[in-house]
This record gives structure tokens, sequence and C-alpha cells, in this order.
């Protein structure tokens, strides 16, 4: 049995400035940020909601944390749309 030599050269070469890996990479980690807050807000939003309905917590709260949601869903679109058209 003969083993193939997978050892051969990468195709992504080495990251530095200026290439397209760069250029793909802040992306990628704006995405992941912005898919974080996203998922962190609705969390925020449904608790403050169920706390502003049993009347233990503010309207304010739940206020804010949609407005942080919107905003981190926008976000979101917005990199997805920006990383498609490259």
């Amino acid at each position: 049995m003969t083993r193939e030599n997978t050892s051969g050269p990468s195709e992504l070469g080495p990251l530095e400035p200026g290439t397209r890996q760069e250029a793909q990479l802040s992306i990628r980690i704006a995405d992941i940020a912005w898919t974080a807050l996203s998922v962190v807000a609705a969390l925020w939003a449904v608790l403050a909601s169920v706390d502003a309905v049993r009347g233990t917590g503010s309207w304010g709260y739940c206020a804010a944390a949609l407005i942080m949601l919107a905003l981190g869903l926008t976000m979101r679109l917005r990199s997805v749309r920006r990383r498609s058209r490259m």
C-alpha cells in the first residue's frame, strides 16, 4: 500500500497585510461579533419583557434591549451583504 503525500503546498498562503485572506478575516470577525451581540440582546429582550410583564422589571430595560437587538440584527445583515459582494 502506498501512502499519498498530503504535505503539499497550501492553497491559502500566508496571512499577511493586504492579502485577500486578511480582508476576509476582518469581515468574518465582524460577522461573529454582530451575531454574538444579536444573540445576547435577544436573550436580554426576552428576559426583560417577561420581567416587565410580570411587573418585577422596568419597561426601560425592555426598550433598551430591543434597541440593542435591532442594532445587532441590522449590522449582522449589513455584514452578510458586504460579504456576499466580495
